[in-house]
């Protein structure tokens, strides 16, 4: 039967007053909030799954906060990760003041991009009172039920938000520094203007040894052996050396022999022991010069550490006085904090009369400019990319996240980093992909320690069985 013509249930007048009357009720009693619609930028095809998203858009709106003894949900929670925060909240929303003020804004012309006319579960809202970022899981569209014949407000309700290593970039700073230090993060060590390091000669001696022979390169081992010379004559210097081991077809073995200094008053082929490292089978012989004018280089020494080295740099070494002689070669060792550390001679040359020169090239002076918060940077050789989420430029410390690895290693040492839009550049001096900032991390933390007392390889730690 049809409804009385004569009763309204509700005029367009009548429905325009209620409308008003919660809008004004909201701007009494409500409080500003900050809604941050969700955009998603790459979608899965197949599942749908969302794998990036951000947020880069603020709208002011009053809401009414539909509790009065604090946040509901299941409150603070101790989990084995940690204290856990299950905070909920319920807001209420004037749908007319949303679809007049926030709704035209919202961009949804880009493929790219999807963006709803009406909040969405999963955009943000910033509650300024506890300072606080919250998650819509649930926008209730009919409270109350349709009073007059219409729909006046929208019930948001919204958990606490987890950081997901989202782009969060609402240019209110109140609100982006929050994430700053949340989310899978990789720290970067960058160099700046550096200084060039210098080296000398000790000397020049003969009774040195002229050439090491790695006759067996062994296998088996899990760290690096220790070298053993024997002891030089009296009055000589002791010969010393270090092994540099490699990975070849699952193996772990002996790839070289460099001498950190090639001693002196050697009269008869010194014996070399390789000991220690957890391997075997490692056999090693050498040849000496004994000849009195014809002289190598003893050792290499720093004189200048320098700075701003990201890889090791060229050593050059003067060549021999005497014609139909050997020029030394050498390598140096490089710091995590871009100094040179010691140097290694891979020959100690033949045919000097006097200490050659030694000449170290100078580090790559890359740095310049500043990186830009969210900006995407990008490794110059190896293609990796992430976001920036703070750049201490004091401390040359840059941390990205959303790290996009194109090679396996991610990030090379020594390539640089190049800012998307500030055009800064630095060289990567070391980095750390291990992250400090996420309360999941601690799981590598746990199993390493339980890895001390149980065997986590068996399937039951606990017994035989």
């Amino acid at each position: 039967m049809a409804l009385n013509p004569f009763f309204l249930q509700g005029s367009p007048g009548e429905q325009r007053l209620v409308q008003d009357l919660i809008n004004e009720q909201l701007k009494i009693y409500g409080v500003e909030v900050i809604y941050i619609p969700r955009k998603f930028v790459r979608k899965q095809t197949i599942l749908k799954e969302i794998s990036s998203s951000k947020f880069d858009d603020n709208f002011a709106i009053e809401a009414y906060v539909n509790s009065y003894d604090g946040y509901t949900g299941q409150g603070d929670l101790l989990t084995k990760f940690g204290v856990s925060l299950k905070d909920e909240l319920n807001l209420v929303i004037s749908r007319e003041r949303f679809e007049d003020f926030i709704s035209p804004f919202l961009d949804a012309t880009s493929s790219e991009i999807e963006l709803a006319s009406r909040p969405r579960e999963g955009d943000l809202v910033y509650f300024p009172l506890g300072q606080r970022l919250f998650e819509v899981k649930f926008v209730e569209h009919e409270s109350s039920f349709y009073q007059l014949g219409k729909l006046y407000v929208y019930e948001l309700k919204c958990e606490l938000f987890e950081y997901e290593d989202e782009v969060l970039d609402t240019s209110i700073d109140e609100i982006d520094t929050q994430i700053q230090e949340e989310g899978y993060i990789t720290t970067l060590n960058l160099i700046g203007t550096g200084t060039t390091a210098t080296a000398t000669a000790a000397g020049i001696s003969s009774g040195y040894i002229r050439e090491i022979f790695l006759n067996n390169d062994g296998y088996g081992y899990t760290s690096t052996p220790t070298v053993g010379i024997t002891s030089a004559p009296a009055g000589g210097i002791n010969a010393t050396a270090v092994a540099i081991t490699t990975y070849k077809a699952g193996v772990y073995s002996i790839d070289s022999i460099l001498l950190t200094c090639a001693g002196a008053g050697y009269t008869s082929t010194p014996t070399i022991s390789i000991t220690g490292g957890g391997g075997t089978g490692a056999a090693v012989t050498c040849s000496i010069s004994t000849n009195s004018t014809y002289k190598g280089i003893l050792q290499v020494l720093v004189t200048n550490p320098g700075s701003g080295y990201a890889v090791a740099p060229t050593v050059t070494i003067s060549n021999p006085n005497i014609g139909g002689g050997t020029t030394a070669t050498a390598i140096a060792l490089v710091s995590a904090a871009g100094t040179i550390t010691s140097f290694r001679l891979t020959n100690p040359g033949f045919g000097y009369t006097q200490s050659p020169t030694i000449t170290i090239s100078s580090p790559a002076n890359s740095g310049v400019g500043t990186y830009k918060f969210n900006e995407i940077v990008t490794g110059s050789s190896s293609g990796t990319q992430g976001r920036v989420k703070s750049w201490d430029v004091d401390t040359k410390v840059l941390k990205v996240s959303l790290v996009e690895n194109v090679s396996s290693v991610g990030f090379y040492p020594g390539e640089n980093i190049v800012g998307s839009s500030s055009s800064a550049v630095y060289a990567v001096s070391n980095f750390n992909t291990w992250n400090i900032y996420d309360k999941y991390s601690e799981n590598k933390e746990i199993e390493d320690t339980a890895d001390t007392f149980l065997d986590f390889s068996q399937s039951n730690p606990f017994g035989n069985y």
